[in-house]
């Protein structure tokens, strides 16, 4: 018996990448998956049911249960549609992975208000969203005597967390969003029986590749492992802490993890470096004095 059985789960951007690993070994542990991917280009633009299509032939080939979804995360009905969707084809929910991203690169000066609005759309938005109808679901069940035992898992990023990476505005902040709100969904949450985790991986997906200085550095790596060597940026090292963190059994709540190839992270945010302090009102130069 899987570590997933019995478990259904819905995962967003999961025709490719990333993702697409989540959705594989979940099935292939026993859960029922709803494959969300609207089958856009890297920036978000167009539509194609192809790849959530093909993820979900892939696993039902293998003798697994899985559906297809191509709403679009960022838009609040069209979440509250994929957490229904989960429910009606499946029974229930119990876990939901926000995974869908998009990117549009481009330095703070030159960007385009609407560059900035598709990106916190899709990322932050569309993982705020989903995180609502599931929790307004599971809240539901709680209500009347049925406590799930269920789990999110959010996907930051090292842009947004430990890692500011010139060009990604618009990225960087919306991944340092997801990891507040994890934090803040853990808290409010746990009282009906949900956990909510979050990851900031690190993988070669079509995302990672056509970021400027980490593309060329991930395809370089790609070409150095020999046949049947451990290829630490595949994404197919990311899905086991995902499956985990999904299980009945994992108490873990309210982390962020970083994670890659052979290594998994615990992240800590903001915290005291040094402080100062007056008895009386502050004075401008004795800030300047004093501070760091």
């Amino acid at each position: 018996m899987g570590a997933l059985a019995g478990r259904v789960a819905l995962i967003t951007g999961a025709g490719r990448g990333i993702g697409r690993e989540h959705a594989l070994l979940f099935a292939r542990e026993g859960a029922a998956v709803v494959v969300n991917d609207r089958g856009g280009s890297n920036a978000g633009a167009g539509s194609d049911a192809g790849p959530a299509q093909a993820v979900v032939a892939e696993i039902v080939a293998a003798g697994g249960r899985a559906v297809a979804n191509t709403e679009d995360v960022s838009d609040w009905a069209g979440a509250k549609n994929l957490v229904e969707q989960a429910v009606s084809e499946f029974g229930r929910l119990d876990v939901v992975v926000n995974n869908a991203g998009i990117l549009r690169d481009t330095f703070i000066a030159g960007m385009t208000e609407e560059q900035w609005d598709a990106v916190l759309g899709v990322h932050l938005k569309g993982h705020a969203a989903v995180l609502h109808h599931a929790a307004a679901y599971w809240k539901a069940r709680s209500k009347s005597g049925d406590r799930p035992n269920a789990a999110v898992i959010n996907t930051a990023s090292a842009s947004g967390t430990t890692i500011p990476n010139a060009g990604q505005a618009n990225y960087g902040a919306a991944k340092a969003g997801i990891a507040a709100l994890t934090l803040v969904a853990a808290d409010e949450l746990g009282r009906y029986g949900v956990r909510v985790n979050a990851i900031a991986p690190i993988a070669r997906t079509r995302l990672t590749l056509a970021t400027p200085g980490m593309g060329a550095m991930l395809a370089a790596e790609a070409e150095s492992v020999a046949d049947g060597g451990f290829d630490a940026f595949s994404p197919e090292h990311i899905a086991p802490l995902v499956a985990y963190l999904a299980t009945e059994a994992c108490p873990i709540t309210g982390k962020v993890f970083a994670v890659q190839g052979g290594a998994i992270s615990e992240l800590a945010g903001w915290h005291d470096v040094k402080t100062i302090e007056t008895e009386g009102p502050w004075g401008i130069d004795d800030i300047a004095a004093r501070l760091p």
